[in-house]
C-alpha cells in the first residue's frame, strides 16, 4: 500500500501535543487538534451567559492551546499564518472527523488505561490503513494495542517526539510487534524526509533510547555528586560545552524539563526494572521534597537555579538553602582547551588526575557500560543508539563514540581496576583484536555490531563534507573557503574561516569559483556545515583598518565584495546560496544575489550592519530592494516609495527572519525559493535545484536599470526615521546612519522614478559604509561587538 499524510489529528493540546501539531501546520499539513471538553464554566464564561453546552465551551482546551502557540518561547510556529491550518475541537463532538485524516497522534496522559479506552473509540471511527501512533514517552507500544482490530494494530506504532517539537531533531520510531513493516518504513521515510527529523527506530523497552539513557545519565551524575561532595554548579560549570553538552548541563537541564517531569521518567523504569538497574532509577530524597515544595525548576522560578536580582543562585541539596553558584576550575580544564578536537579533549579530562576527572570518570564510566550492556535490548546497534543522544539530548558524541574517544582498552582496563565488570558487547569489541567502536575503511564510516564490522547506513540526501572531501578532494582551497567536486557537473563553494566571517581569502575563492563553473561545471552550490552560514564580513579586520586609517584598503575590499557578488548575480551557470542557521548581514548579501535560495528551514537571515554603525557595503541594500520589486504579483502598479520604506525599515532596525518562512514574508526569499525542512539535506537540494535550473536550459538575467524613489523618497524616509528618534526609538546615531541609508536607497539627488544603473547605487552604498565606517562612534560599536558580542547603543 502506497502511504501519504495529507491531513493529520492530534489528540491532546497540552504544551507536547500542540507543539506536534504547530510543527505539522509548519511543514504545511492541516492538523484536525482534538481534547477533552471541559466539565465546569470559567468566571468569563459565566459572565457571558455561556453554558457548557456552548461551542466555544466545549472547544475550550485546543482553542486556548493554539493561541498560546503565538506566544510560547522559542516560538513553535514558523510562520503566524500556519495557524490557519489548525482546526479546534473535541474528543466528544468531533471524533467522527478522524475518518478524513491520514495520520492520528494520540498525546495524552500517560496512562494506559485511558489509552486504550480512546483507542478503542478511534478504532469505532478510523478509516482502514490509516496511521495511528502515540507519543508516549516509555508506556508499552504493545500493551496499548491489545485488543484492537487486526487493520488498527497493523498500523499502530509509537512515535516519540522530543521536546520543543520544531527544535529537537530526535523521533523515535517504535513499532509493536504487530506493526507493519511498510508503515514502520514509511513513518521512517517520512520522518526524516517531511518532519525533517533524525529518526531512530527503537525497541518497545522502558523509556526507549535516549530517556532510558539520559536519565540514567542525569540520575548517576547527581548520585556522584552526592557521594564525592561537588556542588550543583561545579557539576554543571563540567557537564556542559566542556565536554560537548549542551550549555544547559545537568542541573540546568533538569531545570528546563521540570523535576516533576523527570521524576515521572525515572518512575517509569524503576517500575519496570530490577536489581542494581532499579537502585539507580530511584529518585534521591531530596529531589521528592523539591517537588513537594513545588520548586519544579523554570516553570516555577527555582528548582536547582534561583535568579535573586542579577545574581544566580544554586541549591545545596543537603539544606535545601539556596547559595551562591559557584564553578570548578582545575588544571585539566585548561589543559584540555589546549587540545584540537573533542576527542582529544576527553581523553585529557577523563583521566586527570583532579576534581574534573574524578567527576568526569565517575559520571561517564557507568553510562559507557550502561548503554553497552543494553545495545540489542533498546536498539539494533550502537549507531541508532548514538544518534538518538545526540539528536535527543543535544551530545557531541553519543556514548560509543565517546568511548571511542577516550581509548575502550584503556578505560576497560581502569574499570577492571576498579572492580567492575566490562559488558559483554565490549568485551567482544576487545577480544576481536580492535580498540573502537567506529571504523573507517575507504573514507567510509563501520560500525561493529558485537561481530564485526558493518557500514554506517547513509540515507543518499546527507552529503557529510567533511567525509566527502576525504574521499574525494577538493578542487582549489584557501584558509577562507574551498571548491569540492559534487558530483553530476555540481560544484560546492563551501565557507570555513572563523564563524564563515567573509574577508578577502572568501572574496578570492568567490571570483574563482565562478570562472571555474562557467568553463567547466553546470551550476554552483554556495553552502558549509559550519555552526552557521555567514554571520558577515570579517569585523575585526574592518575595525583594525578603519582604526588604522587605512580607508583606500577598505575601499579596495568593500569594491572586492561588490564585484564578487555581481559575479554570482550574473554568471552564465545557476548559482544556488544554502544559506542555515545565522545568515547575518554579509552572508544574507552572498545569497540575495544567487539565482536561487534553498534555505534550511530554520535560516535565521537579515541585513544587521545597523547594530555595528553600518550599512550594508556588499551590495545588500540594492539587492533586497530589487527583490521587493521583483516579488510584486504581475500587473501591479509598483509603488516605489511603499518598496522604499519596507527595505529600509527592515535594514536600519537590524530585523532578523526567525525562520526561512519569516525570511520569505520579509522578501528575502521568494515565492521560488525553497526550504529544507531536514537541515541535513539541505545540500543535496540545493544541488539538485541547481540541476534542476541548469535541465531547464537556465539563463543569466540581463543587466536592468533600477527604477528609485529619488529625493522625494529621501525626504519621505528622514521623515520616518526622525520620527522613530521624537518617539525615543533610536539615538541620534541612529538616525545618522538612517540618514545615510535613506540617501543610498532612494538613490540619491535625482527625481522619483529615475532609472538608475546598478554600479552607481553600488558606488552610492560603498561611499555611505566608508564614510561611516571612519567615525568613531561606529568603530565603538563594533569594538563592542567584537568584545561583549552585542550592540552598542551610543
Amino acid at each position: 500500500m502506497a502511504y501519504q499524510i495529507q491531513k493529520a489529528a492530534v489528540l491532546g493540546s497540552g504544551v507536547m501535543g500542540s507543539g506536534i501539531a504547530a510543527h505539522l501546520a509548519n511543514i504545511g499539513i492541516p492538523v484536525l487538534l482534538l481534547d477533552i471538553v471541559p466539565n465546569e464554566l470559567l468566571k468569563e464564561e459565566e459572565a457571558k451567559g455561556l453554558s457548557l453546552e456552548d461551542k466555544a465551551v466545549r472547544n475550550r482546551f485546543t482553542e486556548s492551546s493554539i493561541q498560546k502557540l503565538l506566544k510560547h518561547k522559542p516560538a513553535p510556529l514558523t510562520a503566524k499564518k500556519n495557524l490557519e491550518l489548525l482546526t479546534p475541537g473535541n474528543l466528544e463532538d468531533d471524533l467522527e472527523k478522524l475518518k478524513d485524516v491520514d495520520w492520528i497522534i494520540e498525546v495524552i496522559v500517560e496512562n494506559l488505561e485511558i489509552k486504550k479506552s480512546l483507542y478503542k473509540k478511534i478504532d469505532a471511527v478510523r478509516k482502514p490503513g490509516t496511521i495511528v501512533s502515540s507519543n508516549t514517552s516509555g508506556i508499552s507500544i504493545n500493551a496499548m494495542a491489545e485488543g484492537r482490530s487486526d487493520d488498527f494494530q497493523k498500523h499502530f506504532l509509537g512515535t516519540h517526539f522530543f521536546n520543543p517539537p520544531r527544535y529537537l531533531k530526535l523521533l523515535e520510531v517504535i513499532p509493536a510487534e504487530t506493526t507493519s513493516s511498510e508503515v514502520v518504513d514509511f513513518m521512517a521515510r517520512f520522518g526524516e524526509d517531511r518532519l525533517g527529523k533524525g529518526v531512530v527506530i527503537a525497541k518497545d523497552t522502558p523509556n526507549f533510547i535516549a530517556n532510558r539513557i539520559g536519565t540514567y545519565g542525569l540520575l548517576v551524575t547527581i548520585r556522584e555528586m552526592q557521594t564525592r561532595g561537588y556542588s550543583v554548579g561545579e557539576v554543571d560549570s563540567v557537564t556542559g560545552p566542556l565536554i560537548g553538552r549542551p550549555k544547559s548541563a545537568t542541573f540546568r537541564t533538569l531545570d528546563v524539563v521540570g523535576l516533576d517531569t523527570f521524576m515521572h521518567v525515572a518512575k517509569n523504569v524503576y517500575d519496570q526494572t530490577s536489581g542494581d538497574e532499579q537502585q539507580v532509577f530511584e529518585t534521591p530524597g531530596f529531589l521528592k521534597e523539591m517537588v513537594e515544595k513545588g520548586w519544579l525548576g523554570s516553570k516555577t522560578g527555582q528548582g536547582f537555579f534561583r535568579k535573586q536580582g542579577k545574581e544566580i543562585l544554586e541549591l545545596h541539596p543537603e539544606t535545601l538553602e539556596y547559595q551562591p553558584a559557584g564553578k570548578l576550575e582545575t588544571p585539566s580544564q585548561e589543559m584540555a582547551k589546549q587540545q584540537k578536537g573533542l576527542s582529544a579533549k576527553m581523553k585529557t579530562l577523563v583521566y586527570a588526575n583532579d576534581r574534573t576527572g574524578e567527576l568526569l570518570w565517575s559520571i561517564l564510566s557507568p553510562v559507557l557500560r550502561y548503554s553497552a550492556q543494553l545495545t540489542g535490548e533498546i536498539a539494533d546497534n550502537i549507531v541508532a543508539v548514538d544518534n538518538a543522544m545526540k539528536w535527543g539530548f543535544g551530545w557531541q558524541q553519543g556514548p560509543f563514540e565517546t568511548w571511542d574517544a577516550i581509548g575502550v582498552a584503556q578505560s576497560a582496563e581502569k574499570m577492571k581496576q576498579e572492580g567492575h565488570e566490562i559488558p559483554a558487547f565490549a568485551q567482544a569489541l576487545l577480544e576481536s583484536g580492535n580498540d573502537s567502536f567506529y571504523k573507517e575503511v575507504d573514507n567510509d564510516l563501520y560500525f561493529f555490531d558485537g561481530a564485526e564490522y558493518k557500514p554506517v547506513p547513509v540515507n543518499e540526501k546527507v552529503i557529510d563534507l567533511k567525509r566527502y572531501k576525504k574521499k574525494h578532494g577538493v578542487i582549489k582551497s584557501n584558509t577562507g573557503a574551498s571548491l569540492i567536486d559534487l558530483g553530476d557537473g555540481i560544484a560546492l563553494l563551501e565557507f570555513h574561516s572563523q564563524s564563515n566571517a567573509i574577508g578577502l581569502d572568501i572574496i578570492q575563492m568567490i571570483n574563482f569559483a565562478v570562472d571555474e563553473v562557467e568553463r567547466n561545471f553546470k551550476g554552483l552550490v554556495i553552502g558549509n556545515q559550519g555552526k552557521n552560514f555567514c554571520v558577515g564580513a570579517n569585523l575585526g579586520m574592518i575595525l583594525m583598518e578603519a582604526q588604522d586609517d587605512n580607508i583606500f584598503e577598505l575601499d579596495f575590499t568593500i569594491k572586492a565584495f561588490q564585484n564578487a557578488m555581481m559575479k554570482i548575480k550574473y554568471c552564465s551557470k545557476p548559482v544556488v546560496a544554502a544559506p542555515f542557521g545565522m545568515s547575518l548581514g554579509g552572508g544574507a548579501e552572498v545569497a540575495l544575489p544567487a539565482a536561487h535560495i534553498q534555505a534550511s528551514m530554520e535560516t535565521y537571515m537579515g541585513l544587521v550592519e545597523a547594530g555595528v554603525g553600518l550599512i550594508p557595503g556588499g551590495g545588500g541594500n540594492k539587492e533586497l530592494y530589487i527583490k521587493h520589486i521583483k516579488g510584486m504579483p504581475k500587473g501591479v502598479v509598483v509603488d516605489y516609495q511603499n518598496v522604499a520604506s519596507k527595505v529600509f525599515e527592515s535594514i536600519a532596525t537590524a530585523k532578523v527572519s526567525t525562520s526561512a518562512e519569516e525570511a520569505r514574508e520579509n522578501n528575502f526569499l521568494n515565492f521560488v525559493d525553497g526550504i529544507s525542512v531536514n537541515s541535513d539535506h539541505l545540500i543535496h537540494d540545493a544541488k539538485q535545484a541547481a540541476l534542476a535550473l541548469h535541465e531547464m536550459g537556465y539563463q543569466a538575467p540581463k543587466r536592468e536599470k533600477v527604477p528609485v524613489t529619488g529625493e522625494p523618497g529621501y525626504a519621505t524616509l528622514l521623515l520616518g526615521a526622525e520620527g522613530m528618534l521624537l518617539s525615543g526609538y533610536i539615538s541620534e546615531y541612529d538616525l545618522k546612519i538612517a540618514k545615510k541609508l535613506a540617501f543610498v536607497l532612494s538613490g540619491g539627488k535625482v527625481p522619483y522614478g529615475t532609472l538608475v544603473d546598478e554600479q552607481y547605487l553600488l558606488d552610492l552604498e560603498r561611499e555611505a559604509f566608508l564614510s561611516l565606517v571612519a567615525e568613531p562612534k561606529t568603530q565603538q560599536r563594533m569594538q563592542h561587538m567584537l568584545v561583549k558580542g552585542k550592540p552598542l547603543r551610543n
